[in-house]
């Protein structure tokens, strides 16, 4: 059907099966979730109420939902038009301005939370740093599971950091981070127990081949890695020796096929690795490092 077919008489449960066609046949994944959570989103209403009134007509959120439509099938992600992503149980507000985070990311938060307790970290506060923070959802989900950290989230776009901000304030960690306008660790000072960070990795030449709802939307700057996709590694890895306590960690998304190079980025100024996580595809997706000796 047309987007311009969502009337104000068509019922939801009518509304519902349009859009799920609609998406199906732009080959959208999911198609079906999509589609009731475009719906519930227009209809501002909860699982629940759809579930218990599906007959009820569209009405005035009609034009919403076609706009919504619209939109979605251009290849613009649902949270983006939405300006909201869950990212590992936590709500996030998002903008043009950082990249949308990923369930891909989520392991990368997963690998940090398990390598605090098995060297008996979480007992303790630590500072942690979140280099290119973004919308500051690494931070925000690991202040959130560890109760006495603080944490420094740093970025070189003013939009990013202020999305961050919002954010963390909106969680209620207002007296646990500071941000700090900074290309990597050009304007950082101090130490850490942590150095987190999910890097554009993408090699440059790579991002003409990307998922449009990637290529068009995610800001380039948060994708492109430089012509090797390593560049933002090498970035990190030369600042760590001053910026990570001795006992110290740092951890580190990659994309598929870069955790080798980046594991020996690490090991070239004196970190051991710890672990090489997988994501759900089985990709060698995080790289944690322990950092011993920070006289190299």
């Amino acid at each position: 059907m047309s987007v311009a077919g969502f009337r104000p008489a068509m019922t939801r449960s009518e509304a519902l099966d349009a859009l799920a066609a609609a998406f199906s046949s732009a080959e959208l994944a999911n198609p079906r979730r999509e589609a009731r959570l475009a719906l519930l989103a227009a209809l501002d209403v909860d699982a629940a109420e759809l579930i218990a009134r599906p007959h009820l007509p569209l009405g005035p959120d009609a034009p919403r939902l076609a706009k919504i439509c619209t939109r979605r099938l251009g290849h613009e992600p649902l949270s983006r038009i939405l300006g909201r992503r869950e990212f590992f149980g936590l709500e996030l507000g998002i903008g043009a301005d950082v990249l949308d985070p990923r369930p891909d990311t989520e392991t990368l938060v997963e690998a940090v939370l398990d390598h605090t307790a098995r060297r008996a970290m979480n007992t303790r506060p630590l500072d942690i740093l979140d280099l290119g923070t973004g919308s500051g959802a690494i931070l925000a989900a690991l202040l959130a599971h560890l109760p006495e950290a603080t944490g420094t989230a740093t970025d070189r776009s003013q939009a990013a950091l202020d999305c961050a901000a919002t954010n963390f304030d909106r969680l209620g960690y207002a007296e646990r981070y500071r941000t700090v306008l900074s290309d990597w660790f050009d304007a950082v000072e101090g130490q850490f127990d942590c150095v987190v960070s999910n890097p554009p990795y993408i090699a440059r030449g790579a991002l003409p081949g990307l998922e449009p709802g990637v290529r068009l939307f995610d800001p380039k700057s948060a994708l492109d890695g430089g012509p090797d996709g390593l560049d933002a590694y090498r970035c990190i890895a030369g600042g760590l020796a001053n910026r990570l306590r001795p006992g110290g960690f740092v951890a580190v998304e990659v994309g598929a096929g870069q955790a080798a190079a980046v594991a020996s980025l690490f090991r070239q100024i004196g970190c051991t690795i710890a672990e090489l996580r997988r994501d759900l595809a089985g990709i060698e997706r995080v790289v944690v490092a322990d950092f011993s000796d920070n006289s190299h």
